[in-house]
């Protein structure tokens, strides 16, 4: 499918956020571990959702649809697995790192496999940490990727993980380390990437009774026998998602008010409408809203986005709107995930005249006499979704393969139809 988006300016439109993709996963994973039954309200649906669901039903675990999301029959963590499983995770990073963990909890060996993209994904400071624990896990192809036949156990005790690659490893550590044969310290001997998500990992945790300490973000500890307790439990709206929605406003001028968004969030993308503060809108927070408005000038800022990885490309096409250069840095594991991000981001503005340079640390942005373009987002979501921003502010716009969006939005370009944008 491919969607061409024209110039829009003074926009004026309400939307809800979709549940949050984070949130989703991690709860399915809680309430599949869980002592008791829980029900999961307003789960996100989408296909890397759907692909943590699918295993986790693989794994034994009964998932099915209620009336206000998913009801989850615990298994107390004694996942009924059949020996020698196969589960394909497709391009769900999240998925595969996330479960690599649980997958521990079978009595067999289970493999986790997925596309071309995910067979150069690196997974091995999570191997590593998981072997040193008493898991035995063997790479079926390239060292240090996917696919990886897992076995062993869980044995818990003291572990160093290198998460500046991806804080997936670290949040993969602690959501099976309730069920582990001895309490867990996860040490880190670096700062990790995207540190925010492993504030959602503890949030979630906790929410569903483990017992989880911590230390900043350089030590963490949990206590094993102290199993999750089946809950209701409600995921709250994606600020990720709604950054687009907030982006367009900034750079088309205007007002956008999105629905479902907790104010007090630990979502590290929240940190997003900071960063749109900083180049001139105005942002007013209500109880479970929030609204931007922008009538001026975009001006340039110097930001670190290493909290904030998944709103780095919205901001990148905001910023070429700007009438400065906008410096972003701690961004360098963007390299791993769905695509190259920091390459496809040089790709596009680049191809639309906008001067961007990458470097290890970070990336330049420096606007320029921007232009229509084609834009092939090479499967990933978050480039498509944020070349709709710059096809409303600049104008003329095509993207290519535009339904990878269902990855973590299946309704957004539904939701910049019902606002008259595309």
């Amino acid at each position: 499918m491919e969607i061409t988006v024209r110039k829009a300016r003074d926009v004026d439109f309400r939307v809800t956020a979709p549940p949050s993709k984070s949130y989703t996963h991690r709860a399915l994973i809680a309430a599949g571990l869980a002592t008791g039954n829980s029900v999961i309200v307003n789960p996100l649906e989408s296909v890397d959702c759907t692909i943590t669901r699918n295993a986790l039903t693989e794994m034994g675990i009964r998932i099915e649809p209620g009336g206000r999301g998913y009801l989850v029959s615990g298994t107390d963590g004694r996942l009924r697995c059949r020996d020698s499983l196969v589960l394909d995770m497709a391009n769900s990073g999240t998925s595969l790192r996330l479960l690599a963990s649980v997958a521990l909890l079978c009595p067999g060996t289970v493999t986790l496999t997925g596309s071309e993209r995910m067979k150069e994904r690196p997974v091995a400071p999570l191997v590593e940490a998981l072997n040193s624990m008493g898991a035995s896990i063997r790479y079926l192809e390239k060292k240090g990727c996917p696919p990886i036949a897992i076995g062993g156990s869980y044995g818990g005790g003291r572990v160093a993980v290198d998460g500046r690659i991806s804080s997936q490893f670290i949040s993969s550590l602690l959501l099976a380390a309730p069920y582990a044969a001895r309490d867990t310290e996860i040490v880190l001997p670096g700062q990790p990437s995207s540190l925010s998500y492993i504030d959602i990992t503890i949030e979630v945790m906790e929410m569903f009774g483990a017992d989880v300490s911590r230390m900043e973000y350089d030590r963490f500890s949990v206590r094993s026998g102290k199993p999750y307790i089946g809950r209701e439990y409600r995921i709250e709206g994606d600020y990720s998602s709604a950054s687009y929605f907030f982006a367009i406003a900034a750079v088309c001028g205007g007002k956008v008010v999105v629905d479902n968004l907790n104010p007090d969030s630990c979502q590290g993308d929240r940190e997003f409408l900071s960063a749109l503060e900083a180049m001139g809108a105005f942002v007013r927070y209500r109880r479970d809203a929030v609204m931007l408005e922008h009538d001026g000038v975009l001006e340039g800022i110097d930001i670190d986005m290493s909290s904030s990885p998944d709103t780095v490309q919205t901001l990148c096409m905001v910023a070429a709107f700007a009438r400065s250069k906008t410096r972003i840095t701690g961004i360098g594991h963007l390299r791993y995930k769905e695509s190259d991000r920091l390459e496809s981001i040089r790709q596009i503005l680049s191809a639309m005249g906008t001067g961007v340079s990458v470097d290890e640390s970070g990336i330049t942005i420096v606007p320029g006499r921007m232009r229509g373009a084609t834009v092939d987002p090479g499967d990933d979501h978050r480039t498509a979704m944020s070349a709709a921003v710059l096809g409303l502010g600049a104008g003329d716009v095509t993207i290519m393969n535009a339904e990878c969006v269902g990855k973590s939005y299946p309704g957004f370009w539904d939701a910049l139809r019902e606002a008259g944008l595309v």
